[in-house]
């Protein structure tokens, strides 16, 4: 009788092993040879000789997929399949692939790699021959053994096991031993009929090559080819944009190399996800780039373009609209609330300086919000800051076309690593993979990760490193245009202007003012009017009507947030000049007496806009308050407020401020939200007139300004007629009263050719045509006569225009954020600039800088002690760094204004331009990295440190398609899963040698894959509200399954099940159900029960039978080893 082996009882491995020992050779028939299970059996055929009558021959017969099988079967046309040369050879290709592929899934170890180096040899040595089996399908499992026994000479095995792992020893088959002799001799003459048979064909020299290029291969992988193999795959989105769009005709020759493929990669991102973000720092052409990809889908998709920029933008892009046809309608953001909503569907919209739509709550940025989501339209944002201090900055630019819900395909891994998803959802109650998820990580990591779908960033020096060329003569870089002309990249020198501060001189203007009893004074403001909701009566005798609820409902949420930008406002006026501060202070005394006004006759108080962002200077150089210039009436943008005239006495200003409130109640009614007096307490009108008391002293004490005895002004008007009186020089302060002061002054004083440029100019473009006509293009348009030598203007100028013909900054009051000073010298440090140098001239105290840090310090510490939120770039200073930043301002430190670093750049562009600089230097990589399979592995030399220690670094591709990395230590512990960080610890040069790999790499890359897929799950993960049955049942019985894991209690019935409910919604039945027997108070373990019925009788969830199951995929390895 035969023996059974069904791996259960008896494994036929055991019987197999025992045979092979005793016998010389063999033929074996299998359905499936599995390369990593040959290590198996492999020390038994080391033995044998090779060649004929002393080797193992595998026929492997070729196996269709079942739903093939079915297809073939039940087919509506059938008919005989034909086997010819042609169709064998393609056959064998395709086997020969699969044979790849199964060395590209799964986890190396130390075993596979030794047991399939093995096969490889015993190949070569003829110890083992494999054929392919093509004339028809073979689903055979045959195992002769051959021996010299003149009893048993033959012993065969047949059943249903393949030449796997599970086949011989693991899973359960049903194989029967084979000990007849005619039945063995009738065996070996069918294995031997079709091992002959012509289409019977041999693969092993393709398996040997297959084991030689794989990551079992014996030579070691050169380390560079793996550092580049990481930045291939990081770069697909990079180069799926430079293969799938085409640069129009009329833009190839004005765009240098690095922006044309800056805007194929943005085509991509906007085709793909509906938006992008073209991030390039100052200087680098974002305009003429984002012109390009607008016409791009004009061109490819027929739709029309939207262009929304600042009003003093306008001119400029008229201009590239009509220079490159774009079929396109400007408009200026300020119009914004009163166009939009009644404009025509555009299918594409450009938002120039789009940082400047960081806060979501103001209505510009409702306004163009709602008009994308109406019209379903694409978006381009341009900024070279679309990020300050935080990374909010960015989602609120997204948000415009990402709705916070939808799910864009990827996670913050770092942070649902640290909280684990089941607490995420219960915390923040949004889905995991939106952008609502991201806003709630701190992580620099997860942010990269989602920038890297939506921005392209490039810095200056990354442009100079990778695009530029070497002018040997002047040791300088430079980009070259397509008429050979360069544009040399210049130094940027930091240098100061000195103005004397002297407390001992009481005479001295700016002494006074920054006297420790005026800092007190603002710093102890009540500022009322921007926080009128601390006022309200809790119970006025008078309800107020539903209009004035909803006035007053947003007075709450604003809350303090307003104070914080009048008082930073107050003290950045100081230091822009005595003028602006004293000018600042009158204008907030009259509209105090505005209100005092209203409440003394009892009318209806003006409230302003709550909107955060019109404060800050950033967006507006304005002193005006609450005023909001787009709500206008009659076309009239200006509050009456700021024009006034100094009033000496307290009558007078009681006089002015009756006039402007008329002026309100009646031409500027539609600006204002109006309340009663009656609606709030009397400590309004006290806390008022106490701030009036405090500030008419300061106004006292600092008496009439006078220019000549401005120490400031007088430095600026010597080192424009003294050490630059022929050179272009622009001069920067964050105020318009400063700029018109400068101006009237510098007139006053006889210079020529000067202008002034503020948000009130009607036309800042022709003035920057005027001051820079070469670099503009106007140079046969503007005059001589008219050209401009001397620009003073607010930032308005300091965004979206070209000035390089002009190469010396001056800052005339110090931005409260580095990168304010960084984009004013990206004005003139532009491509097309000539200078070597630009000159870069910040104002500061020639008794140091300790004054302005001091003052900066003690209102950052009034702002946390009130709680007062402040804008975007005051953050900046909340940190002892930027103190110092303002110390090496003032000791001219070189480098301080590049201002950038690597990591700001976007990781696609940077991946993308790591593949491309290696095969223009060696094109031959072009075709050896993508031919590289999965799961290889090199080891470079590595000087180790603490914080980038000895390890491996891993390569993943998600179930879901995702790239994850992570850098694992010897240990087994993370080190950073920082896509940036790790592909600059890869990075290796051409000649870099490959070390043998650490004894333990394999396991490494097995932790780092434990560790990323860990909280990667291929579907499902919403497990919906927490009061939910899903969720709750879910939270119930995972810590049941801890709890009574190692029970008879812990069965797999009950992981499946708790699975199945993290994967897949619950049917309706089952949510009912669930929901009655959670509110009845069930038990956990009745509970356990009751889920695990469901999912036995199909009642539990509804599976998504279509989606297919897939594996994460190792896509290389490097290791980092200490060289002996």
């Amino acid at each position: 009788m035969p023996q059974v082996f069904d791996n259960i009882d008896k494994h036929l491995l055991t019987a197999l092993s025992e045979a092979m020992g005793l016998s010389e050779r063999s033929d074996f028939c299998v359905g499936y040879f599995n390369l990593r299970g040959w290590r198996q059996i492999d020390s038994l055929v080391e033995k044998w000789a090779g060649g004929d009558g002393h080797c193992c021959r595998l026929l492997v017969g070729m196996q269709q997929l079942p739903q093939d099988q079915l297809r073939a079967a039940m087919g509506l046309v059938k008919g005989e399949e034909q086997i010819d040369q042609a169709t064998a050879l393609r056959l064998k290709r395709k086997l020969a692939q699969e044979f790849r592929d199964q060395l590209m899934v799964g986890i190396p170890t130390n075993d596979d790699e030794a047991g399939l180096r093995r096969l490889a040899s015993q190949i070569s040595a003829k110890k083992v021959i494999v054929k392919l089996f093509l004339r028809h399908p073979l689903h055979a499992k045959l195992y002769l053994l051959f021996r010299r026994d003149p009893v048993n000479p033959k012993i065969g095995y047949l059943g249903s096991s393949n030449l796997t792992m599970a086949g011989l020893s693991k899973q359960g088959e049903l194989n029967i031993d084979v000990l007849d002799h005619d039945a063995c001799d009738k065996l070996a003459k069918w294995f031997e009929d079709r091992w002959n048979d012509r289409f019977c064909i041999d693969i092993s020299q393709e398996l040997v090559e297959i084991i030689n290029n794989s990551w079992a291969r014996p030579e070691p992988i050169p380390p560079y080819q793996i550092y580049i193999k990481m930045a291939y795959h990081l770069s697909q989105e990079a180069r799926a944009g430079l293969t799938e769009f085409r640069i129009p005709s009329d833009f190839g020759q004005k765009l240098f190399e690095f922006q044309k493929a800056a805007v194929q990669i943005a085509a991509h991102h906007l085709n793909k996800r509906g938006g992008v973000v073209i991030g390039d720092v100052v200087g680098l052409g974002k305009t003429l780039m984002a012109t390009a990809l607008a016409r791009i889908f004009e061109d490819d998709h027929g739709v029309e373009t939207l262009i929304i920029c600042p009003k003093n933008l306008v001119r400029m892009w008229e201009d590239y609209r009509q220079q490159y046809r774009l079929r396109a309608k400007v408009l200026s953001i300020t119009q914004v609330q009163r166009e939009l909503p009644n404009l025509r569907r555009f299918r594409l919209v450009l938002i120039d300086e789009s940082h400047n739509l960081r806060n979501r709550e103001g209505r510009r940025y409702r306004a163009i919000a709602e008009y994308i989501a109406a019209n379903d339209s694409r978006v381009i944002l341009l900024s070279a800051t679309p990020y300050n201090k935080t990374y909010l900055d960015l989602s609120n630019q997204l948000r415009l076309f990402i709705d916070e819900h939808e799910d864009i395909g990827i996670r913050p891994e770092k942070l649902l690593r640290e909280l684990g998803e089941t607490e995420f959802i219960r915390r923040h109650q949004c889905p995991v993979r939106s952008l609502a998820a991201f806003e709630k990580s701190q992580y620099a990591d997860d942010w990269r990760d989602l920038m890297r779908l939506y921005l392209v960033r490039r810095t200056r020096s990354f442009i100079q490193e990778n695009y530029a060329k070497v002018d040997p003569v002047r040791n300088r870089k430079y980009l070259e245009f397509s008429d050979g002309t360069r544009s040399y990249f210049p130094i940027r020198v930091p240098k100061t202007v000195k103005f004397k501060i002297s407390d001992k001189d009481a005479d001295d203007q700016y002494a006074r003012l920054f006297a420790d009893d005026v800092v007190n004074v603002v710093n102890d403001l009540r500022l009322p009017r921007y926080g009128l909701g601390n006022y309200q009566k809790p119970s006025p005798h008078q309800p107020p009507t539903a209009d004035e609820a909803r006035v007053l409902a947003d007075l709450s949420r604003a809350g303090s947030r307003l104070k914080g930008f009048c008082r930073t406002n107050l003290f950045k006026r100081l230091e822009s000049s005595g003028h602006a501060f004293i000018l600042s202070i009158e204008r907030h005394i009259l509209r105090n007496f505005i209100y005092l006004h209203a409440i003394e006759k009892g009318l209806p108080i003006p409230v302003g806009t709550q909107d955060m962002g019109l404060m800050d200077s950033w967006a507006n150089d304005q002193d005006t308050d609450l005023w909001d210039p787009a709500d206008g009436d009659n076309g009239e943008e200006t509050d009456p407020t700021t024009r006034i005239r100094r009033a000496m006495t307290e009558q007078e200003i009681r006089n002015r401020a009756s006039e402007v409130y008329s002026t309100y109640a009646t031409h500027f009614r539609r600006r204002f939200k109006w309340l009663k007096p009656h609606l709030f307490d009397d400590a309004l009108a006290d806390d008022l007139r106490k701030d009036v008391d405090a500030l008419l002293k300061v106004l006292k004490k600092a008496g009439s300004w006078d220019p000549e005895r401005d120490a400031k002004l007088q430095a600026l008007i010597f080192l424009l007629t003294k050490q630059h009186s022929n050179d272009k020089v622009l001069v920067f302060s964050q105020f318009a009263d400063t700029v018109n002061y400068l101006t009237e002054q510098l007139k006053a004083h006889g210079l020529q050719a000067v202008e002034g440029v503020t948000g009130d100019t009607d036309d800042p473009t022709a003035i920057a045509y005027r001051f820079s006509p070469v670099s503009n293009g106007k140079r046969n348009q503007i005059d001589p006569s008219d050209e401009l030598r001397v620009v003073l203007a607010t930032d308005v100028l300091s965004e979206g225009q070209n000035l390089q013909d002009c190469s010396i900054i001056v800052n005339y009051d110090l931005p409260w954020a580095i990168i304010r000073l960084i984009q004013r010298a990206g004005r003139v440090d532009r491509i097309g600039q000539q200078s070597d140098t630009i000159r870069c001239y910040s104002f500061l105290p020639a008794d140091g800088v300790e004054r302005i840090i001091r003052l900066r310090s003690r209102v950052q510490q009034r702002l946390r002690e009130n709680a007062e939120v402040v804008g975007a770039d005051e953050k900046f200073f909340e940190d002892q760094d930027d103190a110092q930043t303002v110390r090496d301002l003032f000791t001219e430190k070189a480098g301080i204004l590049d201002g950038e670093d690597d990591t700001e750049v976007d990781l696609a562009s940077y991946a993308y331009q790591i593949w491309k600089n290696a095969i223009d230097r060696d094109p031959e990589l072009a075709k050896i990295v993508p031919a590289l399979p999965n799961v290889v592995y090199s080891t470079r030399p590595h000087k180790p440190t603490a914080d980038q220690p000895e390890g491996a670094l891993v390569y993943l591709r998600t179930a879901e398609g995702n790239d994850a990395l992570a850098w694992i230590n010897k240990d087994g512990v993370s080190v950073t899963e920082s896509q940036f960080a790790i592909l600059k610890a890869a990075e290796c040069q051409p000649d870099t040698p490959a070390l043998p790999r650490h004894e333990q790499h394999h396991e490494m890359v097995a932790k780092g894959v434990k560790l990323i897929v860990e909280t990667e799950k291929s579907v499902g993960g919403q497990l919906g509200r927490p009061s939910g049955a899903r969720f709750r049942t879910y939270e119930r019985l995972k810590a049941y399954a801890e709890a009574v894991k190692g029970t008879l209690f812990a069965t797999p019935e009950l992981l499946k099940a708790i699975e199945d409910i993290y994967k897949y919604p619950l049917l309706q039945s089952a949510t009912d159900t669930l929901n009655r027997q959670l509110k009845s108070g069930i038990s956990d373990q009745a509970l356990a029960e009751l889920v695990v019925s469901l999912r036995a009788d199909a009642r539990l969830c509804r599976v998504a039978e279509d989606v297919e199951s897939t594996e994460p995929q190792v896509i290389c390895s490097l290791g980092l080893r200490k060289q002996e």
